[in-house]
């Protein structure tokens, strides 16, 4: 019976080798002129056939192309909010327009920005967009967005050094295909690596760095080159720090990015089918970060998008992103709340669970404290922070006034006063702007930062910006925050306190609106369609005073 299973084994396996592509029909990136030693990469849809269609015992689908599929790694050259952003830089800047777009493309668009800089040349935006119709093999790698055979090729060296950020990472372009190595955690038997040649023209090879931390800063330590009018470079931003929040927080001797990012299954699963080992170690690829808006606008818009995400995959990807966050981003409590002189007194705590500050990344996400007090007949005596239908916030004052900004605050005792947790940034002139290419520094950084961050030593680059800088409540893991609040109406009272985010704050969609080009005014009318699901609240806690 064990040689007849064994002949059985071989001859599915033999099956399987024969109807995926070969060597010579895979999809690859080849460049008109170049012999196999030009193409760096193959096409996802290589992959997917054999790393899809896996499910748990329980039922679970956790396949890798279909979650990755709908995750924001595999949209992220379809991004309109991207897009636009983009686009709003060249025109503020179009003396460096060619530079931005290639700067723009290395994490954006990976794959054909990398192949693009090989043969001499730079990442080019626009030359792909609309998504949709992409031609020839550079804009099928740019639609390919950041995929299976970019992330697998990385090569260990200069990972976690100042040299590998803002895409400094290396392929192996000397190798040719056909005898390249694309890394993974497992050690891979003779059998599966000659179906993974033949699929891919590379060989897979165990690699412990493809699970390590640094494999991520590459890509999520970003320095932005802020430009004049002539084009020449005039500061340096330190716009999305992550991987640096991490590095100085208690979680390197505790996590890593992929352990919460690319959560390990809790149960032996095979990485490919049909003839998958089973292994401990699986790593879910869903990439759950902090952008469940986005998949949303991913669905609604799917036809001019060129989405291409099965429907009920985006909205699972929107659901289990919130509940990421839902589950593991923060908690609020209410400390204190009770009677004096002046009224109510309300203290409340503000907890980061996360690797890094919260939130993080991209400065146009923002957190905020929405503190509600009725009086018994649920009438609301007293509100901070509610949010609008069109997302901004009620008191904000940079919502209200794109010049301004809501400073940190130790105690609120005005309802027009919101705690906001947010990056702002300034030009050289000192204006407040949210134009990434014209920032030279935050003046306001009150992001929470992690647990065992120490803000009086970190380096500049994440450093903690503004009044929170010297607020003694404000520490690595926490801030603490109170109210005075004048008691009207009758008790008992309800204080209700609530901690809500939004990926992209009203101000960063609102400022492109002043922009005339296609992709701006397509994402400002996005926006304002969906504004009502533009937030999320995070955590809660509520408490009656008798």
């Amino acid at each position: 019976m064990a040689g007849n299973k064994t002949w059985l084994i071989a001859g599915i396996l033999f099956a399987v080798w024969m109807m995926v592509p070969t060597a010579a029909s895979a999809r690859t990136a080849q460049l008109p002129g170049q012999g196999l030693a030009g193409q760096l990469f193959v096409l996802s849809d290589n992959c997917l056939a054999c790393h899809n269609d896996l499910i748990t015992s329980s039922g679970a689908n956790v396949s890798i192309g279909a979650n990755w599929q709908s995750s924001m790694m595999a949209h992220s050259s379809r991004d309109p909010y991207w897009q636009a952003s983009v686009r709003r830089e060249t025109i503020d800047h179009p003396a460096s327009g060619s530079k931005i777009q290639d700067e723009c493309a290395a994490c954006h668009m990976p794959m054909a920005r990398y192949q693009a800089k090989r043969q001499g040349g730079m990442g080019k935006v626009f030359n792909y967009l609309p998504i949709l119709s992409a031609r020839g093999q550079q804009g099928q790698l740019a639609a390919d967005a950041v995929s299976c055979s970019m992330c697998h090729q990385i090569q260990s060296n200069k990972l976690g050094t100042q040299a590998s950020f803002n895409a400094g990472f290396e392929v192996d372009g000397r190798t040719p295909l056909g005898q390249r190595s694309i890394y993974g955690p497992f050690q891979i038997d003779p059998g599966r690596t000659r179906l993974m040649q033949s699929a891919t023209r590379m060989t897979p090879t165990e690699a412990a760095h493809i699970q390590r931390s640094e494999l991520c800063g590459s890509c999520h330590t970003l320095y932005t080159h802020a430009r004049g009018a002539d084009g020449a470079k005039v500061g340096t931003l330190p716009e999305q720090m992550p991987y640096l929040e991490w590095r100085h927080s208690a979680y390197p001797t505790e996590r890593s990015c992929q352990s919460c990012h690319m959560p390990v299954l809790d149960q032996p699963m095979a990485i490919s089918g049909p003839l998958g080992k089973d292994r401990q170690g699986f790593s879910q690829h869903v990439f759950r970060g902090g952008n469940f808006f986005m998949p949303k606008i991913f669905n609604r818009y799917r036809t001019e998008l060129g989405v291409t995400a099965l429907p009920q995959d985006l909205v699972l990807a929107a659901h289990e992103t919130t509940r990421h966050l839902q589950e593991n981003a923060a908690r609020i409590e209410i400390l204190q709340a009770q009677r004096s002189a002046e009224g109510l007194q309300v203290g409340l705590s503000l907890t980061n669970l996360a690797g890094h500050k919260l939130p993080t990344a991209y400065p146009s996400r923002r957190s905020w404290i929405h503190l509600t007090v009725s009086d018994r007949n649920g009438q609301v005596i007293f509100e901070s922070g509610a949010l609008n239908p069109d997302g901004s916030i009620v008191g904000n004052d940079n919502d209200s006034d794109p010049q301004k900004y809501e400073p940190h605050h130790a105690r609120i005792n005005n309802p027009q006063q919101v705690q906001v947790y947010e990056a702002i940034m300034a030009d050289s002139g000192g204006n407040v702007t949210t134009g990434l290419i014209s920032a030279v520094r935050f003046i306001k950084d009150n992001r929470i930062p992690p647990r065992g961050f120490d803000k009086d030593a970190v380096p500049e680059d994440v450093a903690v910006q503004g009044k929170a800088f010297r607020d003694a409540d404000f520490q690595a893991g926490q801030d603490e925050i109170r109210y005075s609040i004048p008691l009207e109406g009758q008790g008992p009272y309800m204080v209700e306190a609530e901690l809500w985010y939004q990926p992209i704050a009203f101000r960063w969609a609102r400022n492109l609106a002043a922009y005339q080009a296609a992709e701006a005014r397509r994402f400002v009318a996005y926006y304002q369609g969906m504004a009502d699901q533009s937030a999320v609240r995070l955590a809660r806690d509520q408490q009656f005073l008798e």
